[in-house]
């Protein structure tokens, strides 16, 4: 039982939180969609963050803080009833470079011509868009019933989710250096994210649910020469390539039972197609679902870059940059909150799913406060016997995150917001922490 509120008045409210709900699916719908059509990456959240702060400052709240970490927003709303525990509610609010080809009538057509790097096509293909306007929804909700509502709440917009340039700060580890959830310090934070799951379908893993990672630069440097004489220098290019397939080694080098991923997504070369050029850039990622393994794949892939290179008679300088911690729900969490999850979308409708190598830096709150990060489905899917995610026939599909075809259904978002809000009560009033599961 709740030690601020009895349950029929609990009850009462959680009701009166489904009623507000439903009341602003619409709008949030809205939201989403001028979102979509607009998005920003990673800081440059500039007109998304002013269109959050003008949303919570129309609702009242006791604060709206904004410009933390660049265009990071917070959200403090203080109930009405005594109660000491504080819930903050986080969405991360950057798109991708990444071409829309979502095929809705408020597809992005957005070109970042200034971007480093660029220019890109940006779009929200990762769902952020999703989460913002969840999130201003569970707002609304929640603003209109603090009265009843004991303890507080922060509502947290974080840019930069999907790393900022490389020669600037952002993201959680920013917004946390900056002191953002100092004041007051959250007993819970919660996340969601918006996936190809099955529509309304809420998924969670106890335990390590998302990878650490780290941004990792490798630098191949040769000697530079017309390609019609390539003796007269040293081409980086087939260190490159050597390099590329070595790290397909590396997973060879680690235990089967503890995943690892090396990408190299990205390749910039100074060349021209009659020069070969001095230098060769390797982007990618480590993905580890044991933290404490990444140590070991940096050194290992510093090893095989550096004497690849050599073997060429290059050099190669390798760094290792936004390291994100891995996301860990600890299972007395996960245990107080299924309650919260079955009453929200039905037991039948709440899943445990295997652990992923994406990552998330909502890590750098849930880790350090306690608390939870859930997937939403919002496609047109189902889960098999066996568990895998699968398109349901006559519908659009499954098109994964940060994909071009990513898309996510409207009519799931009010779900979100339910999801949000129902947390965030639980929390307060007691009934969602360690050990009441």
């Amino acid at each position: 039982m709740s030690d601020t509120l009895q349950d029929g008045t609990t009850g009462a409210l959680r009701a009166e939180l489904d009623r507000r709900a439903a009341g602003v699916a619409e709008q949030v719908i809205a939201w989403r969609h001028h979102l979509h059509a607009h998005p920003e990456l990673s800081n440059r959240e500039a007109g998304t963050a002013a269109l959050i702060a003008d949303r919570l400052r129309a609702l009242g709240l006791d604060e709206v803080r904004t410009g933390i970490a660049g265009h990071g927003v917070v959200g403090v709303l203080r109930g009405g009833r005594p109660g000491g525990r504080v819930v903050a509610l986080r969405a991360d609010t950057d798109a991708l470079p990444v071409p829309d080809r979502c095929g809705t009538d408020f597809a992005s057509t957005v070109v970042d011509a200034d971007y480093p790097g660029g220019p890109f096509s940006v779009s929200h293909a990762c769902g952020h868009d999703c989460h913002v306007a969840i999130l201003l929804g569970a707002a609304t909700v929640l603003a209109g019933v603090r009265a009843e509502l004991p303890g507080t709440v922060l509502f947290v917009f974080q840019p930069a989710e999907e790393g900022p340039p490389v020669d600037e700060p952002g993201g959680a580890r920013q917004m946390l250096a900056e002191g953002a959830l100092a004041d007051p310090e959250p007993t819970m934070v919660f996340g969601l994210h918006v996936g190809p799951d099955p529509k309304g379908r809420i998924g969670y893993h106890a335990g390590h649910q998302l990878a650490a990672s780290r941004l990792v630069r490798i630098v191949i440097t040769g000697r530079q020469t017309h390609g019609s004489a390539p003796w007269r220098g040293d081409d980086p290019m087939p260190a490159a390539g050597a390099v590329l397939t070595g790290i397909g080694q590396l997973y060879r080098q680690r235990s089967a039972f503890d995943p690892v991923a090396v990408s190299i997504g990205h390749l910039e070369d100074v060349g021209r197609f009659n020069i070969i050029g001095e230098t060769v850039t390797l982007w990618g990622t480590i993905r580890c679902a044991v933290e404490a393994d990444v140590a070991e794949v940096e050194r290992r892939l510093a090893t095989l870059a550096e004497h690849t290179a050599q073997a060429y008679h290059c050099t190669a300088e390798v760094a290792y940059l936004q390291p994100v911690p891995a996301l860990h729900n600890r299972p007395e969490w996960v245990t107080a909150a299924l309650p919260t999850f079955h009453r929200v979308v039905g037991a039948d409708r709440v899943d445990e799913v295997q652990p992923s190598l994406g990552y998330d830096d909502v890590s750098e709150f849930v880790n350090r406060y306690g608390g939870l990060y859930v997937m939403l489905g919002v496609q047109d899917t189902e889960r098999t016997a066996a568990g895998t995610v699968v398109p349901v026939p006559g519908g659009r599909g499954m098109a994964v995150n940060h994909n071009p075809h990513f898309y996510a259904d409207d009519d799931t978002l009010a779900t979100g917001v339910r999801l949000h809000v129902h947390v965030a009560l639980d929390h307060l009033t007691g009934l969602l922490e360690p050990g009441t599961g």
